[in-house]
């Protein structure tokens, strides 16, 4: 009986430790998901923030050198007052803002 009872402790200890470490690493990789579903829940683009590889992965028409140019944009003329700023940077047009338009922000 008495072996039992031990074997049945062991195997608690055990079993908690184990559960222990599950959730310290779920802990760890928690913040980067909460972060990514907070950007997928916002859905909107910093023209204020956002580096070229992000405006370029997330804005429909923007590639690189449109990305980069908004980037060198921002860097030369201070943080946008609003998005229609945009149109400011050579080769944004009126069609390229209405594309993105819900996807942008300022703040």
């Amino acid at each position: 009986m008495q072996k039992n009872y031990l074997s049945s402790l062991l195997f608690a200890v055990l079993a908690a430790t184990s559960l222990a470490a599950s959730a310290a690493e779920t802990a760890k990789a928690a913040p980067a998901k909460a972060e990514v579903v907070q950007v997928a829940e916002a859905g909107k683009v910093n023209l204020n923030t956002a580096d070229a590889p992000t405006l370029q992965r997330e804005l429909s028409g923007i590639g690189e050198v449109k990305a980069q140019a908004i980037v060198a944009y921002r860097e030369a003329h201070g943080s946008f007052a609003s998005v229609d700023e945009l149109l400011e940077v050579k080769g944004i047009g009126e069609s390229i803002l209405e594309k993105n338009r819900a996807k942008l922000s300022v703040n």
